[in-house]
């Protein structure tokens, strides 16, 4: 397949969301929509994949020049993925492996050591990052709370004033319980590469 690897540009962001969006639908971030690329405080590596004319993939690194501002483990001057995202027609065709290959190169050129990547409990996005060389390193669980189980866990302080949905992040050690508590449970998982 003809792809162009490149540096994003402003005027690619909707071509980058509408990519980011459509390739998170069949993941467990499903619901995790943006409208507008995220913008970020520390330098960044930001590559798009271009094929005629299409966006067809993404890949942001936020990377450290002091450590621990970006990333959350390890030593040293490390890389956060925040992004990385294939588009669901191009999947399988090396997009994201060319993108990530890529980006190595340039933290590289910048003397980062690592990069450091959370992703949830989809089996083959897990298995991409293990195949790409990246070790599991760290894990916390995401929580969504619905309903019933909003009113079981959580009180509001201000009269009258009722949570209908919650987020959270669970970081203890009774994994197993909260699962079996709550309807919808992720793994968030650490994956580190060292450069």
């Amino acid at each position: 397949m003809n792809m162009e690897i490149r540096r994003y540009h402003p005027n690619d962001e909707m071509g980058w969301v509408r990519c980011r969006v459509l390739s998170f639908l069949d993941t467990a971030y499903f619901d995790h929509v943006l409208q507008e690329k995220e913008k970020y405080e520390y330098p960044s590596i930001e590559l798009v994949a271009v094929h005629e004319g299409q966006i067809i993939g993404i890949l942001d690194v936020e990377y450290e020049l002091k450590e621990k501002t970006v990333c959350s483990r390890g030593s040293g001057i490390g890389g956060m993925i925040w992004h990385i995202a294939v588009h669901p027609d191009f999947r399988r065709e090396g997009v994201g492996k060319r993108l990530l290959e890529t980006a190595e190169q340039m933290a590289k050129d910048k003397n980062l050591n690592r990069l450091e990547a959370w992703t949830r409990d989809d089996q083959w996005v897990q298995d991409w990052y293990e195949k790409n060389h990246f070790l599991k390193v760290d894990s916390y669980l995401h929580v969504y709370l619905e309903n019933d189980e909003v009113n079981e866990s959580l009180r509001s302080e201000v009269a009258r004033l009722k949570p209908i949905h919650a987020f959270t992040h669970y970081v203890g050690e009774e994994k197993e319980f909260v699962k079996s508590k709550f309807k919808r449970v992720h793994e968030c998982v650490c994956y580190e590469k060292m450069l």
